[in-house]
């Protein structure tokens, strides 16, 4: 499923886009601006699996940032990701569903308009609530900012599931079939 994911790559993962060579102002923003301004979601697979899945939209091995990674996440029934921390905030808005976070033991609940903000250096993960329905967020962060500051914390403390949730054996992560609530 799409690119090879984050959590079990075997090459090493790009945070910054380098600039190599003759460092040279109008080939940069040349570069950039020949770089395309939309990212077509339906155009990008999910990967990871098989309790939560990612689609990453923007970041900056794409070339087209150097400080966003804007990526969707999507929560079978049941699931959950890793339980990690990093230096670097993160806010998540939750298109639908309902389910919770663990931010260093502290529940906070959520649900379909919520926004959800990880704080710096917070040791947390995500839950979907629901057994029987999915979940899914919109996630947005500056981490490739603070990597770039030489801000290098990130640590997981408990790895991503490797087994589907009960009950959601054969889940996979919804492909958009509508667009601006077309019917």
């Amino acid at each position: 499923m799409g690119k090879e994911s984050h959590f079990t790559a075997k090459t090493p993962r790009t945070f910054v886009r380098g600039m190599q060579g003759h460092y040279n102002l109008k080939e940069e923003l040349a570069q950039l601006r020949s770089m395309p301004r939309v990212v077509r979601g339906r155009e990008l697979a999910f990967n990871d699996g098989p309790q939560t899945f990612s689609k990453h939209f923007v970041e900056p091995v794409d070339g087209l940032t150097q400080t966003l990674h804007i990526h969707l996440e999507e929560y079978a029934p049941g699931g959950h990701n890793q339980k990690h921390g990093h230096v670097n905030e993160a806010a998540f808005y939750i298109l639908d569903g309902e389910g919770y976070e663990i931010h260093d033991g502290i529940r906070y609940d959520w649900k379909a308009g919520d926004t959800v903000v990880v704080h710096n250096n917070c040791v947390h993960q995500h839950f979907n609530a629901s057994t029987t329905k999915p979940a899914r967020a919109l996630v947005m962060k500056t981490k490739p900012m603070f990597l770039f500051m030489n801000m290098l914390f990130q640590k997981t403390v408990e790895p991503r599931p490797t087994e589907p949730a009960p009950g959601a054996e054969g889940f996979e992560a919804r492909e958009e079939q509508r667009y601006n609530h077309e019917e």
